[in-house]
């Protein structure tokens, strides 16, 4: 009997979900007065928020061992909070600490106040908010406080950002953009975060889309350099970079502030040769044929502009214009010539063109080879014809003068 009691304890004992431990944190606060005089009094209230959650617990409850219902509800896990004290740090504290402050549950929030009473000097102080909490995370907030200072000192956190990038990128070519991010206040600049958006799915970040710096001091400041990749079909002109910045500032309020990177993308243009062709295909000595050269574009940027020039040793239209060469096409050069003599004529081809670089001429050793006449068939000709022309002297003139008489050999003796 005792050992179905014992195991109906243990059934009905509850199993806890697994949970993180709870805190709080500050989610505001006020100074009374805003600008305390020298030695005046005023007062500080916090606004402390738990963090706590609610868990989910599993009961199973029966009569017997092998049975039971098993049954599922949800509990607040509270935050104990032990103490709430005001560090003073040059600002007197008139009130007691918070001793045994008691527990928050999830999402509670509570306000605890100071009674203070401003230094004989004036100036910028910073009395810290500590919340100790029982078995958790302690929790240091800094507080404000202005006596009498001037308002320039209170400027506020200003993040002022410096660009460095190259002048021109190349779609297709990895570019770093580094960023220098000053803090012109004086106050400090907490948690910043810089979240980076392209304008175009051609270019990417090479990583992380946000970066954290954590705290910039009033007056600091922090370098960040970002990595971005391109592919070859990214737009040209001015692509931007939209950086947004999220900082903390001293009252916990979040302020947010937007920056631009203009990058100049230009197309750069590549030219090559594809194939070089004549018309006739079969030169010969002296024809007037034409020298048809391909030129393609292997780049990323449009070649406009596009001229061509030989110094072949013959006469002819030399000089050819195309116009524009998109990427991934090519185009003919056409040039007229006379003729030339036998022989190999190396020549140089030169290319002139422009893209977003600016102006650019290459020039390309070229050869050219013009077989010499075949004289064969004339020569044969002409000795069938001298052939035919000395039997026919021999016959009809040389024989009837080697006859005395005038007459044929065959003819006298008739």
């Amino acid at each position: 009997m005792a050992g179905i009691l014992l195991g109906l304890f243990v059934l009905a004992a509850p199993v806890a979900a697994a949970e993180d431990e709870p805190t709080v944190f500050v989610e505001s606060y006020t100074v009374t007065p805003a600008v305390l005089a020298p030695g005046d009094y005023g007062t500080i209230s916090v606004i402390i928020r738990s963090t706590a959650t609610t868990a989910t617990v599993q009961e199973s409850t029966g009569s017997t061992t092998g049975g039971g219902i098993e049954t599922i509800r949800n509990t607040d896990i509270p935050v104990q909070i032990d103490a709430i004290v005001l560090e003073e740090n040059g600002v007197t504290s008139l009130s007691e600490s918070y001793r045994r402050f008691g527990s928050l549950g999830p999402g509670q929030a509570s306000t605890v106040t100071f009674a203070i009473q401003a230094p004989a000097k004036e100036g910028i102080y910073f009395p810290e908010v500590w919340v100790d909490i029982n078995g958790g995370k302690s929790v240091r907030y800094p507080v404000l406080v202005n006596v009498n200072a001037q308002n320039q000192v209170l400027r506020a956190p200003t993040l002022v950002v410096g660009k460095s990038l190259p002048e021109t990128v190349n779609p297709g070519d990895d570019f770093s953009v580094s960023l220098k991010i000053t803090n012109e206040g004086i106050l400090r600049a907490g948690q910043v975060v810089v979240a980076v958006n392209t304008s175009s799915s051609s270019m990417g970040v090479a990583g992380s889309n946000t970066l954290t710096l954590h705290d910039i001091e009033g007056g600091g400041s922090k370098n960040v350099t970002i990595d971005f990749l391109t592919d070859r079909t990214a737009p040209t002109g001015l692509q931007k970079i939209n950086l947004g910045f999220d900082y903390q500032l001293p009252d916990g309020s979040i302020k947010h502030q937007d920056e631009v990177v203009e990058v100049y993308v230009k197309g750069k243009a590549e030219l090559g040769f594809v194939t070089v062709d004549t018309s006739p295909a079969r030169l010969t000595e002296g024809t007037p044929f034409d020298l048809t050269i391909r030129i393609e574009n292997t780049g990323t940027g449009e070649a406009k502009q596009v001229s061509a020039t030989i110094d072949l040793p013959a006469e002819g239209v030399k000089e050819a214009f195309i116009g524009k060469i998109k990427p991934g096409n090519d185009a003919p050069v056409i040039f007229l010539l006379e003729g030339a003599e036998a022989g190999n004529h190396p020549y140089n081809l030169t290319i002139h063109y422009t893209d977003d670089m600016g102006e650019h001429a290459m020039t390309r050793q070229m050869n050219l080879r013009v077989p010499p006449t075949d004289t064969t068939g004339t020569i044969l000709l002409l000795l069938v014809i001298l052939a035919i022309v000395g039997f026919a002297g021999y016959r009809y003139w040389y024989l009837p003068r080697k006859n005395s008489e005038g007459t044929f050999p065959w003819e006298r003796k008739s």
